[in-house]
């Protein structure tokens, strides 16, 4: 296997480690508490994935793999095994709910826009309409949570509208930061295949795209996140529709494998002049 060159990775690395420091700076996180987090980290990946034809791998790989001492290891891979459970990122279970809530017809109005339901009930309620696409989490505690956000608000007459199609959780609260963490694992996953596929590794690479100009009119930001707004939103409900089309149903054989699938659409706005090329 043939590694990139090791300036490029350093430089890469820079340039994808600014704006996730920026946004630890933000929620408080020092340098510090980044290192020995990112020390734990390097060791349960390299633990998890470079194992020899299949096995895990052991404490001497682990340390040769990260350069951490063999004792420092066996004790980072002790504490991870003791760690607390992981907290419950409700970002799937909202959005497939609410994705029903726009596609189910049995949670349609006439004019195929969400029906304002009911909180209870058997059938066509908000009840009924989480059993079905979220059946693991409390209808109550869903109806909060999306009601909290602003997807789901009440009317007069007591039912439940939906607003949104989508969940995004309120900046800074714990399930905005879950989401977020989960947007930079995609996109990094994504190039982490994307490097292997190109070593020969068999597995065909995944389609990871940009559109972008630097010299573009900043008069023009606010029309483009219009447009953007409108265009981005268009085709993730397109994508949500052919995802919904191919759930695995509950006819499939048995053992038949699942998979997660989906696709990611974010704004890029930058200064050229910048090398991060962030703001």
């Amino acid at each position: 296997m043939a590694f990139p060159d090791q300036q490029a990775v350093i430089q890469g690395a820079r340039t994808l480690l600014r704006p996730l420091a920026s946004l630890l700076l933000r929620c408080g996180l020092t340098w510090r508490e980044f290192a020995e987090l990112s020390r734990t980290v390097f060791v349960e990946v390299a633990s998890r994935e470079y194992g020899l034809r299949g096995r895990p791998t052991n404490i001497s790989r682990v340390a040769i793999l990260t350069g951490i001492g063999r004792r420092d290891v066996g004790r980072i891979r002790a504490g991870l095994e003791e760690a607390s459970p992981a907290l419950p990122n409700q970002t799937t279970d909202a959005t497939r709910l609410l994705s029903g809530w726009h596609q189910d017809a049995e949670f349609l109005a006439a004019d195929g826009q969400p029906r304002e339901l009911a909180a209870e009930g058997s059938e066509a309620s908000f009840e009924a309409l989480a059993r079905r696409y979220a059946p693991d989490v409390p209808a109550s505690a869903m109806l909060k949570e999306l009601r909290r956000v602003g997807a789901v608000v009440e009317q007069p007459a007591g039912t439940l509208r939906a607003v949104r199609r989508f969940y995004q959780p309120m900046p800074l609260d714990p399930q905005w930061f879950l989401n977020a963490g989960s947007v930079f694992a995609d996109l990094g996953v994504n190039i982490n295949h994307n490097l292997a596929a190109g070593n020969s590794s068999g597995e065909p690479s995944r389609f990871l795209g940009r559109a972008t100009d630097s010299s573009v009119d900043a008069a023009a930001v606010a029309d483009f996140r219009a447009f953007l707004e409108q265009e981005g939103q268009q085709f993730l409900e397109r994508v949500d529709a052919w995802l919904t089309r191919h759930r695995r149903s509950d006819a499939a054989p048995e053992g038949r494998r699942m998979v997660r699938l989906g696709v990611g659409v974010f704004m890029i706005k930058g200064d050229p002049d910048k090398e991060s090329g962030n703001e």
